[in-house]
């Protein structure tokens, strides 16, 4: 059988680079340690780390990005618990090239070796063909490891994904890709030809593609440049547009600026536009929600209540499925905001009220609204003639909450937009009752 077996076996990773190999190659993490941008799922919590110190993989499926590491986490997996690799392609595998895998797991199995097969864009076979992997995944002759940039929801069987688990990989950070550069400077010796900026340029184009940002890198390590490379001298080397966008400088808070101006311009056209600036030149989805619920809350208010409510559903909601699906969220608040009545007079009166707490300091409240729980209380005037609003007509005293010192004052004036025509109708209504009602 060993025989009949003979070089059948998938070629190791070497453990040193092949010279003359893309730098995306020379690069590769030899162990799960130096992947970078996933320790969620890596990292000794990380529900990869848990297995492989348990020494025991169930199947999965790695879900995410291009160029976020799941071919390389597949390779480290299988030589982490000591499994044969094979790897296939859904792209230009058919029903034999599956068939001839299955068997030959099945004939390593008979001897004491288990497989772990890799299923690249394991999205692209078809139901019929999915349903070829359970009887395999089921008696352990493989452990599939498979790889989808698509969501798994509506593109796996339900009998796959009830039979592995799914884990989801992020998009590479700044901070992740950065560590690729450094990587790529200490095995070529030298640094990138970039200014600072230009630096930073190349890390937001990359939009998150480790991949993609070591082939560009590769591309300026091929030539000798007299001189540093600025963002535009970069775009014209690459001959792709490189994103003006400083995620610390002036781009940033200009970008930020024209979302929040649009939103209260009502041009849910702009506002989409300036969104999809920033999250496709890498922005932090968290950050735009925190502005989003910002300018529910400044430029919409009381006129539609329910623009807050969307900021946070879309926020849960991007914590939930993450990106890019939960950037529809965020798409979705951003348009909302962008169409809702506008009102800024909760902002005008959360100011107003404000500057007269810190003008009158410390007046007391009319008595006769404070708790008395003693004795003395009671006796001094604490809650005497308390109207319990309840009691009266239409739930409607008419009493003054105000210090005795401090005539009554108006901070908040309804815009008549929107939900706060009815609250101007209910203020007024009020205003009636208590001139009425006033001794």
């Amino acid at each position: 059988m060993a025989d009949l077996l003979t070089g059948l076996e998938p070629e190791p990773v070497p453990d040193v680079p092949v010279a003359g190999a893309p730098l995306a190659d020379r690069l590769r993490p030899r162990q799960l340690a130096d992947v970078v941008g996933q320790d969620h799922l890596t990292g000794p919590d990380g529900a990869i780390g848990r297995m492989v110190a348990a020494g025991r993989l169930s199947s999965m499926i790695l879900w995410g990005p291009p160029g976020t590491g799941k071919t390389t986490i597949a390779r480290l997996l299988a030589a982490a618990v000591d499994l044969r690799f094979v790897a296939i392609s859904a792209v230009f595998s058919g029903v034999a090239d599956l068939k001839k895998a299955f068997a030959d797991a099945r004939d390593h199995a008979r001897l004491g070796r288990r497989t772990l097969l890799f299923v690249d864009e394991i999205h692209r076979f078809n139901r019929a063909q999915q349903d070829g992997f359970l009887p395999y995944v089921e008696d352990g002759t493989v452990t599939l490891v498979g790889a989808t940039t698509e969501n798994p929801s509506f593109e796996l069987n339900a009998a796959v994904l009830s039979r592995a688990q799914v884990l989801i990989l992020h998009r590479l950070g700044r901070d992740a890709l950065g560590q690729l550069l450094d990587r790529a400077e200490a095995i070529e010796g030298r640094t990138l030809p970039l200014t600072v900026d230009a630096r930073a340029a190349i890390v937001a184009q990359a939009d998150g593609d480790g991949r993609f940002l070591l082939n560009q890198v590769e591309t300026l390590f091929s030539v000798d440049l007299p001189e540093p490379l600025d963002p535009n001298a970069l775009s014209a080397f690459l001959q792709r547009r490189v994103a003006v966008y400083d995620k610390d400088r002036e781009g940033h808070y200009n970008l930020i600026s024209a979302l929040h101006k649009s939103i209260r311009g009502s041009d849910p056209q702009a506002a989409l536009y300036y969104l999809a600036r920033m999250l496709t030149a890498g922005e932090e989805p968290l950050y735009l929600l925190r502005r989003l619920t910002r300018a529910a809350v400044e430029d919409i208010g009381l006129a539609d209540p329910q623009a807050l409510v969307q900021c946070i559903a879309a926020k849960d909601t991007y914590d939930f499925l993450g990106s890019p699906e939960g950037e529809l969220a965020i798409a979705q608040a951003c348009l909302y905001l962008a169409t809702a009545p506008k009102s800024n007079a909760a902002y005008m009166a959360q100011k107003k009220a404000w500057r007269s707490a810190k003008e009158t300091g410390s007046l007391m409240p009319p008595a006769n609204i404070l708790n008395a729980p003693t004795k003395l209380m009671k006796q001094i005037g604490y809650g005497a003639d308390y109207a319990y609003d309840h009691d009266a007509e239409d739930a409607f005293s008419g009493a003054n909450y105000w210090p005795d010192e401090l005539p009554p004052q108006r901070f908040y004036e309804p815009s008549g937009r929107g939900f706060e025509a009815r609250l101007q109708e209910r203020l007024a209504h009020w205003d009636a009752l208590r001139r009425d009602r006033k001794p």
